[in-house]
C-alpha cells in the first residue's frame, strides 16, 4: 500500500459514492453475485475506477467465467492497478485495487483457465463504470456506425 492520487477521508467519500458503493469500495466488502449491472455488458469500451475514474479494463479482455461477477483477464497496464495479499476470510487471496485512489475492486485468481494470462480479475460491477466505444467512427459505407 502506497501514496495514492486521489485521497479522501471517510466522510467526503461518503458524499460522493452511494452506500453500497462505498461498502464495497472504502470497506471492502461484496456484491452478490449475479446482481451487478455489468455482469453481463457485452458492448466494445473501457471499465474505470468508479471512485476515481482511473482506467482499469478493456472490454476485449472481459471474459464469462460462470463466477458471477464480470470477469477480466489483465489489466488496461500492469500500473493500473494494486495487488495486495488478503488472508481474510480464513484463505489466501489476492485483492485487486485502483492503483489511484486505493478503492477494492475484487480480487485476481489464477484459475481464468483458457485466456491468454490464466488470470481472472474477479471485479465488483459496483466498483466500476463502463463508457462504450465512441460510435462516431466510420462503419466503412460513409456513414456513422
Amino acid at each position: 500500500m502506497g501514496e495514492y492520487q486521489v485521497t479522501r477521508n471517510d466522510a467526503e467519500w461518503r458524499e460522493l459514492l452511494q452506500p453500497v458503493e462505498f461498502a464495497v469500495l472504502r470497506q471492502a466488502a461484496t456484491e452478490r453475485p449475479f446482481t451487478g449491472e455489468l455482469l453481463d455488458e457485452e458492448r466494445e469500451g473501457l471499465y474505470s475506477c468508479r471512485a476515481c475514474g482511473n482506467e482499469l479494463f478493456k472490454s476485449g479482455t472481459k471474459f464469462d467465467a460462470g463466477c458471477g461477477w464480470p470477469s477480466f483477464y489483465e489489466s488496461i497496464r500492469p500500473d493500473a492497478v494494486e495487488l495486495l495479499d488478503d488472508d481474510s476470510q480464513g484463505m489466501v487471496r489476492t485483492e485487486v485495487r485502483c492503483a489511484k485512489c486505493g478503492s477494492h475492486l475484487g480480487h485476481v485468481f489464477p484459475d481464468g483457465f483458457g485466456t491468454p494470462t490464466g488470470d481472472r480479475y474477479c471485479m465488483n460491477s459496483v466498483s466500476l463504470t463502463f463508457s462504450p466505444e465512441s460510435s462516431g467512427e466510420s462503419n466503412g459505407s460513409g456513414t456513422s456506425a
